[in-house]
């Protein structure tokens, strides 16, 4: 197993936070002094927070909330500001893989059902690839060679990831844990774009087939969701298609699972969450549906990979609230709209063709 210098670690465990806190900072104008005197604490102080060397996740909760707030205020962007609390969740978990806990079952992946913003943190991170929310922002203008992202140095991607292996397949000691720390590692893992590391994943997901092979809700579901989604983002679509076939047509607990997940991951519901629980409430009363839809509607044009789920789960939504498209008639013109240009582009499934064919019924018998 590669390992690293502990100090070298430690310098990197909070990069990810730091990167974001520079973004905010330059998106309010200010200098790293101007930053420190307005915050009223000494330079080195902000230079600590931005390179990670004095990593954001160890300021004590009230000088945090402080921070978060005064940011704002002196003319951060908020949706930098945000990001702050996703990248410190990411901070942990890049931490935890470059040094493991010695109980698999205190690992953060272990303990909490990470959201979509924290892997687009830790994407951020190994592959330089920027959240959505803030991808189309203007550089700002610097002075020399700067990072446009919290690149890991390339050796701590090796270790991060040769980590989420080890993890992944040491998961089943994690107690309560296993089946959250496995799913979430394997997940991530899809992240590696290394020669052989979609070999790897797509080998470690297919040996779990009999998972994805349940038909409707079971103790699996959430992991054959993960995995199905993991494949399709490495190009294989098939188990996707299945998953959708299989383990969430025709089952009433499944799709409100599936409802759940969505509105917990794209950040419509209440969390953290400890465990996949959550996810068996049929009444779906802990997320908001418009913003559910607002988010299911971007994310057509946002992860194109996964444009099966994301019809059926708009077809399911609406099928659950039938009154949103009165509720939010802007949005669902817009959702007519990119129904419109899927359909004419082709290259999806009958049965997200018949779905999306539905909403957009539903849409027009309600004026949109």
């Amino acid at each position: 197993m590669t390992t690293r210098p502990p100090a070298r670690r430690r310098a990197v465990t909070g990069i990810i936070a730091g990167y974001v806190l520079r973004l905010a900072r330059e998106s309010a104008l200010y200098t790293q002094i101007g930053l420190a005197e307005a915050l009223e604490v000494d330079l080195a102080t902000v230079q600590g927070w931005e390179s990670g060397r004095r990593p954001l996740a160890n300021m004590r909760a009230g000088g945090l909330l402080d921070l978060k707030r005064r940011l704002p205020v002196l003319g951060a962007d908020r949706d930098v500001v945000q990001l702050l609390e996703a990248a410190m969740d990411a901070d942990r978990i890049v931490g935890a893989a470059l040094d493991p806990p010695q109980r698999p079952d205190q690992h953060p992946l272990a303990e909490w059902v990470h959201t979509r913003t924290t892997a687009h943190m830790i994407a951020w991170a190994v592959n330089g690839t920027p959240p959505p929310s803030i991808a189309n922002r203007p550089s700002p203008t610097r002075r020399g060679a700067s990072p446009i992202a919290p690149r890991l140095p390339v050796q701590e991607r090796s270790v991060l990831f040769t980590q989420l292996r080890d993890t992944a397949e040491a998961a089943h000691t994690a107690g309560d844990g296993a089946a959250l720390l496995r799913r979430q590692a394997l997940y991530l893992t899809s992240y590696d774009r290394s020669p052989g590391a979609p070999a790897w994943t797509s080998h470690a997901l297919h040996s779990r087939r009999g998972v994805l092979a349940v038909r409707g809700w079971s103790q699996h579901w959430a992991e054959a969701r993960s995995m199905a989604a993991a494949l399709a983002r490495q190009g294989d679509q098939q188990p996707l298609l299945d998953f959708i076939n299989r383990s969430l047509v025709d089952d009433e607990a499944a799709e409100a699972a599936n409802l759940n997940y969505w509105a917990y991951w794209l950040g419509a519901a209440r969390g953290p969450q400890s465990n996949d629980a959550f996810m068996l409430d049929r009444r779906l009363t802990d997320w908001d549906p418009v913003t559910l839809l607002r988010l299911l509607v971007q994310g057509l044009d946002e992860a194109p990979t996964y444009v099966e789920l994301y019809a059926h789960s708009l077809w399911a939504l609406l099928t659950a609230c039938p009154w949103l498209p009165q509720a939010a008639p802007k949005l669902s013109a817009d959702l007519r709209e990119r129904i419109e240009r899927i359909l004419d582009s082709g290259g999806i499934s009958a049965r997200s063709r018949q779905e999306l064919g539905t909403v957009t019924y539903r849409l027009r018998e309600h004026g949109n």
